[in-house]
């Protein structure tokens, strides 16, 4: 237990919230789920902020403090979906579960993304792993497949440029 905690008796705000409040922000615009043709859900919103958490998670992975971000922006990833499946009515049992579950996800799609967007993946590979992680199979049509492919791919390049204090202020390009 830290200081502020002992002498508030409130934690300490993650260093990561703002970037995460930045992540769900960008997930929640209207181009993913209109051009894009992400289904406006539960499942296509969490699929959404998944994907794009996955593209900031594979920035920083590089960054020599990655470690201590990663687990400060998971933990808010975390927190976050126990609030949305609490107030979804799920209960304190099976939030364990479908929390492990939304980890897995979301690992997996890193692990996906990241072998897509490498520089010696096959062309069409990201599309086909948007198609698996980001739609669940079901093809949204080239125009909105590209759409999102193109927007997050945008998202990467623009990351790689913008400094990890940026970022972890909640700055995202």
């Amino acid at each position: 237990m830290g200081l502020w905690q002992k002498l508030t008796g409130r934690r300490a705000e993650n260093p990561a919230a703002a970037l995460y409040q930045a992540v769900v922000a960008r997930g929640r615009e209207p181009h993913w789920y209109e051009a894009g043709a992400v289904p406006d859900s539960v499942n296509g919103r969490f699929d959404m902020i998944a994907s794009v958490l996955g593209i900031v998670m594979l920035r920083i992975e590089h960054e020599p403090a990655a470690a201590e971000v990663t687990a400060r922006l998971t933990e808010c990833f975390v927190a976050d979906m126990d609030g949305q499946l609490r107030q979804i009515g799920i209960g304190d049992v099976v939030v364990g579960k479908g929390i492990g579950k939304m980890m897995a996800l979301l690992g997996g799609r890193i692990a996906a993304y990241r072998d897509a967007l490498a520089s010696d993946a096959a062309p069409g590979a990201f599309e086909a792993a948007l198609l698996r992680n980001l739609y669940r199979g079901e093809d949204p049509g080239a125009d909105a497949l590209g759409h999102s492919a193109a927007a997050l791919r945008a998202l990467r390049a623009a990351l790689a440029e913008t400094p990890l204090d940026a970022l972890m202020a909640g700055r995202m390009p």
